[in-house]
């Protein structure tokens, strides 16, 4: 299975390690077994696991310069994509992992444990620790199937003045939407980077950067954010 594992990797471009292939089947077996119980994804066959969940959270990264030791927030985790296989791959990083259901936030600290990777896991709605968390981040990150819009107010408050908010969508994501939330919220879009999965799937890589502070009413409530979206 690990070789399986580095053949699709390579097939993404991708050079992955005996040791890192393994910790990559280690979370395979350990997430499909835990899925059993709770709820985690629908995607559960070998392959499909391996590029529709691992590939898919890696293959935009190399995409992007993200400076050793930098700090990164994975918000609205959920099974810990994109950021667990960015941690395997990329165990310098500081990481975050951020959550609002309880249940999946301890399946992600046993991950971590059963993968050997160090994250910080916080249970908590993304607008209320955007407010608690302002600015602290490099990077934010979002693999989410909210509106780009919408996914800005909740990520783009974490980070820093000169950082990133790295949005993983579909091809059919109108990014420039976003157009009025990234004016009001201190971002401009820095690039759009559409690419494809070893098994033909498209992607969507939209990169902002923060170019001025977020002002201290975002990110609002979610329920303002999902109605009146900026």
């Amino acid at each position: 299975m690990t070789k399986r594992i580095i053949e699709l990797f390579s097939e993404a471009g991708i050079s992955v390690s005996e040791e890192q292939a393994e910790k990559f089947f280690t979370l395979f077996e350990f997430m499909t077994e835990y899925n059993k119980n709770i709820n985690l994804t629908a995607i559960t066959e070998f392959e499909d696991v391996v590029i529709k969940h691992f590939i898919d959270s890696v293959l935009p990264f190399t995409m992007l310069e993200i400076p050793n030791g930098a700090s990164v927030i994975d918000v609205g985790t959920g099974a810990g994509f994109p950021a667990l296989p960015l941690l395997i791959m990329r165990p310098d990083l500081k990481m975050t992992l951020c959550d609002s259901l309880q249940k999946r936030c301890v399946y992600l600290e046993l991950a971590c444990e059963k993968i050997g990777v160090r994250a910080k896991i916080i249970h908590s709605r993304a607008e209320e620790l955007g407010q608690k968390m302002r600015e602290k981040f490099d990077v934010s990150t979002a693999r989410a199937v909210a509106s780009m819009p919408v996914l800005t107010e909740y990520c783009l408050p974490f980070v820093s003045v000169g950082g990133i908010f790295a949005a993983l969508k579909s091809v059919n994501e109108n990014v420039s939407a976003a157009e009025n939330a990234l004016k009001v919220l201190g971002g401009k879009l820095d690039e759009i980077k559409d690419y494809k999965l070893p098994n033909g799937d498209s992607r969507r890589l939209a990169v902002v950067k923060k170019i001025s502070q977020t002002p201290t009413k975002y990110p609002r409530s979610s329920a303002n954010i999902s109605k009146k979206p900026l």
